[in-house]
């Protein structure tokens, strides 16, 4: 008899935190407790949210006098979606409901297994190219581009820099699966063009006169 009272008076109490008002709307109610094992999962009736799990379970009131929900769904990100009935235990009865997320599977990269190529240059913070796709930038004289082995392979890589000179090269070997592939490239400064220095007036002048003077003492010898 002291179980019997004990269940019914957790029962009363679980039915007591319904909020205000709420058996006046629709009718007699009843309870779904959905248990779960991933705090902070979404749980639907059918398509209307009802809450997140929240140390383990959500309380979950349903009227036994309007359209009756069909099912349950549990929801969270990473986790594939469980989906169960709805059970009808009637107006003034509660139902359990267990839900087990399973976590997604990892996904397995398209184009199979990868390997490597590491790009050597002289010149620290120079771009690297592979084909048309940016792969990043040299620092500590390398770069580490991992590539899918089964993959379009690429053909070329090129490496610039501001104010160096774009180095270009043919790709003709391929790394096998955790494979490594070594590529050099040497970035050369480009030769800054001087310009030339203007002629000063006093120097056309000058030369000028002298010009004339010249001609002057050829005349007269003559």
């Amino acid at each position: 008899m002291k179980k019997l009272f004990a269940l019914i008076l957790g029962i009363g109490l679980l039915f007591a935190a319904a909020p205000a008002g709420a058996y006046t709307i629709g009718g007699d109610q009843s309870l779904i407790i959905v248990h779960c094992d991933v705090e902070g999962a979404s749980v639907y009736f059918d398509s209307d949210y009802k809450g997140a799990i929240q140390n383990g379970v959500l309380l979950g009131y349903v009227y036994t006098t309007g359209t009756p929900y069909k099912t349950i769904t549990v929801t969270s990100n990473g986790y594939i979606p469980w989906t169960g009935n709805m059970p009808h235990p009637g107006a003034g009865n509660y139902a359990d409901v267990y839900a087990t997320l399973t976590p997604e599977p990892t996904p397995v990269p398209v184009g199979g297994s990868m390997g490597e190529y590491i790009v050597y240059c002289n010149v620290d913070g120079a771009q690297v190219y592979f084909n048309e796709d940016y792969k990043g930038i040299i620092s500590g004289g390398e770069l580490t581009v991992p590539v899918y082995v089964t993959g379009t392979p690429y053909t070329t890589y090129i490496v610039k820099k501001d104010g160096y000179t774009t180095f270009t090269a043919q790709i003709t070997d391929y790394p096998e699966a955790g494979g490594v592939v070594k590529l050099h490239a040497t970035l050369t400064p480009l030769t800054p063009v001087t310009p030339a220095t203007p002629l000063s007036a006093v120097s056309i002048f000058a030369g000028l006169v002298l010009g004339i003077l010249g001609i002057a003492y050829l005349a007269k010898r003559e």
